[in-house]
């Protein structure tokens, strides 16, 4: 039994005694239980782009050490002493994923009860690397663990025993972008050729809270498509519908490269965020190849291009208008109709008629000509408008099913993510 000495000058130090003597009277102690549980602190940090994730949290380590008894009638009624960690052999327990390099927590004093039982309580921070899928980012579910176990004692020397599953948050809040579902831990073993190896690992389920990135990013995106779908509402006649396509180009990209600062590089999986960019930059792209033909179908005339096609004239004329809902284009044709010759009068008089009728005819010729290419002009600036009412539903139509398509399944799934079940050793 470790000699305890009372001194009752100074009734809060109870225990005299050097570390070196409370290490050899500790040196054979082995073949002991440790019970562990965990206890998280304050709030979880996590650094995405590095894939790092930093936990504070306190481990609750428990053990027995028969060499630490005393009665407490022989000193006083002194049931419960506290000793410095690094006075005592405690276990060395480490988390083995560590980020940082750091293997151990803070320096702590133990609570020693006098029937052996040690209580060790360090705080700790811990970096932990964690494999981040960013499939549906922002709507990402991320299932992270961390590994405790001894570093130099196999199970025959410390075994680990799991007090409690549930990894108690009483102290622990929301930092604003993540949610811990669940946190639990199961114990494990890892076996070789001669020993085997206790270890428990914790798994938290931890989702992200959407609402930042939704407000600055998802909602800006979703209006920069449907400003593109604005385009072709302008008149086909104007210029600025391409600077307004560009514009929205530049925009997005920008906002890709925001997206790709805040989320890590990989090369397996694309993030959601960034299948709707290049989806909506695709979208513009296109846009803006429409809007120049558009421009071209409506500055076309027959000095410039051929007769228009029966089919283009049947199709963009007479079907597509009653389709979308436009006001019918009325063709204005003139015929020529020759004036048959008549006999008239004295040839002398005949002669001065015709060439009045002459003189009449090139002028109505003119003039027919004139209506005929006002009339082409204004057929092909009508096509240019039907075009630009076709791509108008078409686009605001892919635009909407896209958008739906793309975040309503993973917003309802992540929605209504449940808690994992706990099944034996395993988490699913």
């Amino acid at each position: 039994m470790f000699p305890l000495t009372l001194d009752h000058r100074c009734p809060w130090l109870p225990l005299r005694g050097t570390a070196s003597s409370w290490r050899r009277v500790l040196g054979g102690a082995m073949g002991r239980s440790a019970w562990a549980s965990l206890c998280l602190m304050g709030t979880l940090h996590e650094a995405t782009a590095q894939r790092d994730r930093k936990v504070p949290m306190q481990e609750d380590e428990e053990w027995r050490d028969v060499k630490l008894r005393w009665d407490p009638d022989d000193y006083g009624g002194i049931r419960v002493i506290r000793v410095p960690s690094d006075s005592l052999w405690t276990p060395d327990i480490v988390l083995f994923d560590n980020a940082d390099g750091r293997f151990e927590g803070a320096s702590t004093k133990t609570v020693v009860r006098y029937d052996g039982t040690v209580t060790w309580t360090p705080p700790a921070n811990y970096k932990s690397s964690c494999t981040i899928d960013v499939t549906f980012f922002p709507f990402d579910l991320q299932n992270c663990s961390m590994k405790f176990g001894s570093w130099t004692y196999d199970g025959s020397q410390v075994d680990i025993i799991l007090e409690d599953q549930e990894v108690d948050k009483r102290d622990f809040f929301d930092n604003g972008e993540w949610e811990i579902v669940s946190a639990t831990g199961s114990k494990g073993n890892r076996t070789d050729s001669c020993c085997w190896y206790p270890y428990v690992t914790y798994s938290f389920v931890i989702k992200r809270l959407p609402l930042f990135y939704t407000l600055f990013l998802i909602i800006p995106c979703i209006g920069l498509s449907f400003l593109t779908v604005l385009v072709f509402y302008l008149p086909s006649n104007e210029g600025e519908k391409i600077c307004l396509c560009t514009s929205v180009l530049v925009s997005l990209t920008v906002f890709l490269l925001v997206i790709e600062e805040i989320i890590p590089s990989s090369s397996k999986v694309i993030p959601l965020i960034g299948e709707y960019l290049v989806f909506t930059m695709i979208f513009v792209t296109l846009s803006i190849m429409v809007t120049v033909f558009a421009i071209n179908i409506h500055h076309r005339s027959p000095s410039t291009h051929t007769a228009m096609a029966p089919w283009v004239r049947k199709i963009f004329l007479h079907k597509l208008p009653k389709l979308l809902c436009m006001r019918s284009h009325v063709d204005r044709y003139f015929t020529q109709k020759e004036e048959t010759e008549r006999s008239i009068g004295p040839k002398s008089s005949r002669n001065t008629l015709e060439a009045a009728l002459d003189s009449i005819r090139y002028i109505t010729r003119h003039v027919m000509k004139e209506n005929d290419v006002r009339e082409v002009v204004e057929d092909w600036k009508f096509i240019a408008q039907v075009l630009d009412r076709l791509f108008l539903w078409t686009f605001l139509l892919v635009s909407v099913v896209g958008s739906l398509g793309l975040f309503v399944p993973v917003i309802y799934k992540w929605a209504n993510i449940t808690i994992p079940v706990q099944i034996g050793n395993a988490i699913k």
